[in-house]
């Protein structure tokens, strides 16, 4: 790629069309979702490593996601399990740091102590960080957050005046910067109550590709388009 492209500093992806792609090819739903996750280990490692992206936060599954059908859910409960304790080594080397947004229950605690495996193995690294919004909700996020702030006042620890729009992420899962470029793949123009906040003045890509086929190429082409945009921020650029 052109050494002078600009490279967003937090990327989001909303990883949609799994089981669309299964379905396509006459499989069961599940194996869309273990293509796409495979397809995740391989594209996170490009991002964080071969980019100058800097934080990647991928949608995995929302707390919306268990109204599915509980052989669906069950399978991606035990792809989490096991994936999470397999991949802490490949992120440890590669000194990724994997973090998770989202809530515990009802997660199974197996996967939960999957998920703090990976997130002790990898908490020294310091290059990219992955963020995995698991049993997530932006809307919920939100929520949590203003009753931990109300927490705070009320112990006394802070001033309800002293809360703005720059310190409120600190209250949030997990203090991360405001996401640039946000991508949704399978061609769905929402965003699904994913890191609103955090994406209030994001750049959105809805390219029409399945996540399972969304490669290094898919991702460097929606760069391309990135660089065409003209953020201003709400000013105009002279």
């Amino acid at each position: 790629m052109n050494k002078d492209v600009i490279f967003p500093n937090h990327v989001g992806i909303i990883l949609d069309g799994n089981g669309r792609w299964a379905e396509e090819k006459g499989l069961n739903r599940s194996m869309g979702h273990k293509k796409g996750y495979e397809n995740l280990r391989k594209l996170s490692l490009y991002i964080l490593n071969q980019t100058k992206v800097k934080y990647l936060s991928v949608f995995i599954f929302s707390t919306d996601n268990f109204k599915r059908s509980k052989e669906e859910v069950d399978f991606l409960m035990n792809l989490f399990r096991i994936s999470f304790k397999s991949d802490s080594k490949v992120f440890e080397k590669e000194n990724i740091k994997v973090i998770f947004s989202g809530v515990k229950d009802p997660l199974p605690d197996d996967v939960w102590s999957s998920m703090e495996y990976i997130t002790e193995k990898t908490k020294n690294n310091t290059g990219g960080v992955l963020n995995f919004c698991l049993n997530y909700g932006g809307q919920e996020e939100i929520v949590d957050a203003t009753k931990k702030i109300l927490n705070e006042v009320i112990n006394g620890n802070i001033l309800l005046e002293d809360i703005n729009k720059f310190n409120f992420s600190k209250y949030l899962y997990n203090d991360l910067p405001p996401i640039d470029f946000l991508i949704r793949t399978s061609g769905e123009e929402r965003i699904s109550n994913f890191m609103i906040y955090q994406a209030s003045y994001a750049e959105f890509y809805f390219p029409s590709t399945y996540f399972p086929d969304f490669d290094e190429n898919s991702f460097d082409e929606a760069i391309k388009v990135y660089n065409n945009r003209d953020r201003r921020f709400g000013s105009i650029k002279k």
